[in-house]
């Protein structure tokens, strides 16, 4: 009575605020089953779906009215076919006038006819995802051109995509702002050349990995209201393509120019100059050495939040130079730089309390003085990367553990920590990612400190050969929300950890690599526990047979990835996983010995639909029929032959 009289108080106002902190999807789901009334105002109030299944659309549309965001880049049976029938039902009609965004991402059986119709028919569409549509070309971005009301194109690695198709966009969506181009190759200057002319209104750009040279940045250096250019590996601009972006584009805040291998000290100079309103900036890689006027520029840039400079060779100046004048930096990435010491770093830190994100992988020079400088300055660190700075001691955990508790990720891959350690960063009593791979110094205790007072989420322990089952036992017991897990080569893990694995109810990311004292009974239990398992990569479990992939085929019904590579699994096991699991898209089949070329055949026809990748070793491919080899490529389905 009390519980009914205390929720007749809580109106849908209060309850849609209570439903918008909630990020997570398995809080919203708890939230969703607690009553009728609970879930009557999650439907009213969701708006954003992502459908599992074509079947299930019709109905989601139905009663999630005020959705705007339909994703069915986990649909892989989306097709123009579907897309007619949706717009021809009755009982959901009107879903299509108040859609504002699509994420159509892996979508590859949709082509222009269904496009054609969808973006017709959404009079309010604003942005499109149709990244990772190896088939989508010129025709489909003629579809896309149709959406005058667009906003927002995402078209990454549409590798048939020309200039011809990206025309189409640019003089069809005038009103564009955001564009991601990023690995569509046959894009070239042309295309660039007239996106610049036509949508003035752009503001973030992504040419990453174009043959595009100086000319695209002499176009792109027009646009006036760009705010974000990302151009990663565009290895035939030089020096000269960054004059013009700093002659030019006076509202550039963000500009990431890594592996750009023909670009120097130089062209970096002319845009620190020219674009005083720089807020982040990186410039990883192929800078060998940044020059000492590079340093003495960066003291003009006044906004700078984030500054990347990963494989640089960096001096003492540098450290100076930010450390005076770069005064709102929340993120620094110093990855693989020479010229990293302690000095530096203190000098870095200093003053430096808003400090969040700081990446000094590989830095192998710096020592306890380092970290004792960063715990004791940086008391709002979220991010710490420390991947093999070697030289660090127990000391280092300590300093982070009394100082930085708010600390939510931490990278000590192949660092020298124990379970001491351990013990000292369990008082980080937010830290949700911590990878610890290739530090075979911790055990099971040091795992019981750790899931005794954090909240781990992801968690790495590749060739931690000393963590066994009473370590899973305790991340079980206190780490519930755990997502993300990396046992590879932990070979003291067998059945018995497996069954505690099983109580993570929801863990998506598994790596069990060379493990061979899980068998099918560790399997069974944790394909029936975790139901949520998206990605599974057990790869030389020799011991696990077809039993243990029949367990897959009836509980993991979320499993889009899967190496099952060097496993002792037969004809009839994988026919049986490979037909059940319809949401797989990603596959790695090498060197399973019991499975013959029938047995291939027979499953990749069961899926060929669905998959997108699929691995397999190069004496199969004789053995398979070409007309199965071309399904799969008609489908849009890339096989790999190791």
């Amino acid at each position: 009575m009390g519980s009914s009289l205390i929720l007749s108080l809580l109106t849908d106002d209060l309850l849609e605020r209570v439903l918008d902190c909630l990020s997570n999807d398995s809080d919203r789901k708890s939230f969703r089953a607690t009553c009728k009334v609970f879930h009557g105002v999650e439907s009213g109030h969701r708006t954003r779906l992502k459908f599992l299944r074509p079947e299930f659309i019709p109905g989601l549309l139905r009663n999630y009215t005020r959705a705007d965001t339909l994703d069915f880049s986990v649909c892989p049976r989306i097709c123009d076919g579907t897309i007619s029938a949706l717009l021809n039902n009755i009982s959901c009609y009107g879903w299509a006038q108040r859609v504002k965004s699509v994420v159509l991402c892996r979508t590859t059986s949709l082509r222009s006819p269904g496009l054609e119709v969808l973006v017709g028919s959404c009079p309010g569409l604003q942005s499109v995802d149709v990244s990772h549509c190896y088939q989508f070309g010129d025709r489909e971005a003629a579809a896309l051109s149709c959406g005058a009301e667009l906003r927002e194109v995402k078209m990454d690695k549409c590798l048939r995509v020309t200039d011809v198709g990206l025309a189409k966009i640019a003089i069809g969506c005038d009103k564009l702002e955001k564009i991601s181009l990023k690995w569509c190759l046959e894009i070239t200057d042309l295309g660039i050349d007239l996106l610049s002319k036509k949508c003035l209104h752009l503001k973030h750009l992504s040419i990453s990995y174009l043959k595009i040279s100086n000319e695209s940045l002499r176009s792109i250096s027009n646009l006036k209201e760009l705010e974000k250019l990302l151009m990663v590996g565009c290895g035939l601009v030089d020096d000269g393509g960054l004059h013009f972006l700093g002659n030019g584009c006076p509202s550039l805040q963000v500009l990431d120019i890594t592996r750009c291998e023909h670009v120097s000290s130089s062209g970096l100079i002319s845009v620190i100059r020219g674009c005083k309103g720089l807020q982040n900036l990186n410039a990883g890689y192929y800078f060998l050495e940044l020059s000492p006027d590079v340093f003495h520029n960066l003291k003009d840039l006044k906004y700078l939040k984030t500054i990347k400079v990963n494989g640089a060779r960096v001096a003492d100046s540098f450290f100076q130079i930010i450390s005076a004048n770069c005064l709102f930096l929340v993120e620094v990435g110093l990855s693989k730089c020479e010229g990293v010491n302690d000095v530096g770093i203190m000098q870095l830190v200093y003053g430096r309390p808003n400090l969040k994100m700081l990446d000094l992988t590989c830095c192998d020079d710096i020592t306890d003085v380092a970290i004792s400088a960063i715990a004791s300055s940086c008391r709002k660190l979220l991010c710490l990367k420390l991947e093999s700075c070697s030289l660090l001691t127990e000391k280092s955990f300590s300093y982070l553990g009394s100082s930085c508790h708010l600390l939510e990720e931490l990278d000590l891959t192949e660092c020298h920590v124990n379970d001491i350690g351990l013990d000292n960063l369990s008082k980080c009593s937010e830290l949700r990612c911590l990878k610890l791979g290739i530090c075979t110094d911790i055990s099971d205790t040091g795992l019981s400190y750790i899931a005794s007072h954090c909240k781990i989420e992801e968690l790495d322990l590749y060739r931690c050969s000393n963590v066994g089952d009473d370590g899973l036992r305790f991340l079980a017991t206190g780490c519930k929300k755990m997502r993300k897990l990396n046992l590879s080569y932990c070979t003291k893990v067998t059945d018995k950890g497996m069954v505690y694995l099983g109580l993570l109810e929801e863990l998506s990311d598994l790596e069990l690599r060379s493990n061979g004292n899980v068998t099918d009974t560790g399997l069974i239990a944790l394909a029936s526990g975790c139901r949520k398992l998206s990605e599974l990569d057990i790869k030389n479990c020799q011991n696990i047979g077809d039993a243990g992939f029949w367990s897959l085929a009836f509980y993991s019904w979320n499993l889009q990835q899967i190496n099952l590579s060097y496993c002792s699994v037969s004809d009839v096991g994988l026919c049986m996983m490979m037909g059940n699991l319809t949401r797989l898209q990603d596959a790695k089949l090498v060197n399973l010995a019991k499975v013959s070329a029938k047995g291939y055949e027979v499953a990749l026809r069961a899926c060929c639909a669905r998959l997108k990748k699929v691995k397999l070793i190069g004496s199969v491919r004789p053995l398979l029929t070409q007309e199965l080899l071309q399904t799969l490529a008609a489908n849009g389905c890339r096989v790999r032959w190791d």
